[in-house]
């Protein structure tokens, strides 16, 4: 969660040390590879992982979002904790991206991935760190957010996740002008009267009627 995939890849071959065909720790140092752009031998690691289970759902999917990207790329991680995505009403919001954009850019992606705001005059578009474009809001969260960014208020975001062609984010309001950013939805009632309460014209009154 640190970011830390170096002390993650030494901590986790001393597990396989003592057990290499540890599945968890095969996947998670496919993973610190992958971050540290060392993606032939993230894709190694993932094959260890199928050898001994080819059904895993992890490696399967890692394999999957790794096939487009060059042995170059690298991500940019940050240092989140699991209490970023804890959710407050009013203040953050799960949000699933329009119009996504370079298949090789959203493969780069991964939970927990700090992401950023693009405002333009009529929408606002999410871009990775090094400004790749990702997505874009829905209209209407666009035009919200656009007034409020303008106020002055300011926002997190990060990737919550990502599963072929959609990609969620998770926004939290960091600063605010007073005017809720998302405003929690009131839940309407419908009175609702019971089919077995209800007589017909000149008919027999219920016996509910006739207890009052």
């Amino acid at each position: 969660m640190s970011g830390n995939w170096n002390e993650a890849l030494k901590s986790n071959f001393l597990i396989l040390k003592e057990n290499p065909k540890e599945v968890d720790a095969l996947n998670r140092c496919a993973r610190a590879h992958k971050e540290l752009g060392q993606i032939l031998k993230a894709r190694q690691f993932a094959h260890k992982v199928l050898k001994i289970d080819s059904v895993n759902p992890i490696a399967l999917k890692c394999l999957e979002r790794w096939k487009t990207l060059k042995t170059t790329d690298k991500s940019f991680p940050s240092s989140i904790s699991t209490e970023s995505f804890l959710e407050e009403p009013g203040i953050t919001k799960i949000v699933p991206l329009m119009h996504l954009g370079d298949i090789q850019v959203l493969a780069k992606l991964d939970s927990g991935d700090e992401v950023n705001f693009q405002v333009h005059p009529h929408r606002v578009s999410v871009i990775t760190q090094d400004k790749k474009y990702i997505g874009r809001l829905p209209d209407d969260l666009s035009a919200r957010l656009r007034k409020l960014i303008k106020l002055g208020n300011i926002y997190q975001v990060l990737v919550k996740n990502v599963e072929g062609h959609d990609v969620k984010i998770f926004i939290r309001e960091l600063k605010t002008t007073g005017i809720p950013s998302f405003p929690i939805e009131k839940i309407e009632y419908v009175s609702f009267t019971a089919p077995e309460l209800v007589h017909k014209e000149g008919g027999p009154l219920s016996s509910l009627e006739e207890e009052v």
